[in-house]
């Protein structure tokens, strides 16, 4: 296998288990956004992905960004983001769009 398409593997596995296990709401705020410090892409066409706040249990944990690359056809990545309703927060993933 290429080095490209087994980063990509991994990448693509850290990310998946990286989701499992999270609560879909919590009922207090999450601290703010940490900064990641990060390199140089590990080539063309790849980009940072921030990390953000999962929620397991009752408190927050972090979840580290890491490099991607857009499926064909897109661009961009929308942040996932905590958003309040009433009295919890919910949490929308981030996606490719």
């Amino acid at each position: 296998m290429k080095r490209t398409g087994l980063l990509a593997l991994m990448l693509a596995g850290i990310s998946l288990s990286a989701c499992g296990g999270y609560a879909a709401y919590a009922t207090v705020p999450p601290p703010p956004l940490r900064v990641e410090r990060y390199g140089a892409a590990p080539g063309p066409g790849y980009i940072w992905v921030n990390g953000y706040w999962g929620y397991r249990g009752n408190s927050y944990v972090w979840v580290p960004g890491s490099w991607g690359r857009p499926p064909r056809g897109r661009r961009e990545w929308e942040e996932g983001r905590w958003e309040r309703r009433g009295g919890r927060y919910y949490f929308t993933r981030g996606h490719w769009r």
